[in-house]
């Protein structure tokens, strides 16, 4: 069973996605502004990214080095780690993707349903994966959590 402070890094290495899958929610933002709360528990994550230059590379770095590859840390935190590192980087495909494709046709109706649903699909992933560190359980997410236990 892990510790208290290995599901509170856990839950704090899941906000690394929340925050960068954020961007897909702008104009839920503008239109609906109560939805603006759910920014609030990726403040954290925001503020490291963003004062330090080069702060996401050197995040995931320090996460990946520090975290993933030391053999020390518990198989729970490498494992939840490494999760949400691939999770990340799905996202980042995602928003290249997004941007490349999609962008040319503006700010339609299409474009603002896809990145509402891939916000709130987002959201309902990271918030199970918060909830199964909070209970000490490792989140099963088809495809990410085979290709975290094979890196492990």
């Amino acid at each position: 069973m892990p510790s208290i402070g290995a599901k509170l890094l856990g839950v704090f290495l899941y906000m690394i996605p929340w925050a960068d899958c954020l961007i897909f929610g702008n104009h839920l933002y503008i239109k609906y502004p109560i939805t603006q709360i759910i920014q609030i528990p990726a403040i954290p994550i925001i503020l490291i990214e963003r004062s330090i230059p080069f702060g996401n590379l050197l995040l995931f770095l320090a996460i990946f080095i520090g975290l993933v590859r030391n053999s020390k840390a518990s198989y729970f935190l490498r494992f939840n780690a490494l999760q949400s590192l691939l999770i990340n980087i799905c996202i980042i495909i995602v928003g290249f993707i997004f941007e490349i494709f999609l962008s040319p046709f503006g700010n339609s109706l299409i474009i603002r349903t896809f990145s509402s649903t891939l916000l709130i699909s987002l959201f309902f992933m990271i918030t199970y994966c918060v909830w199964s560190c909070t209970q000490g359980n490792e989140p099963n997410l088809p495809g990410i959590s085979q290709a975290t236990k094979m890196q492990l």
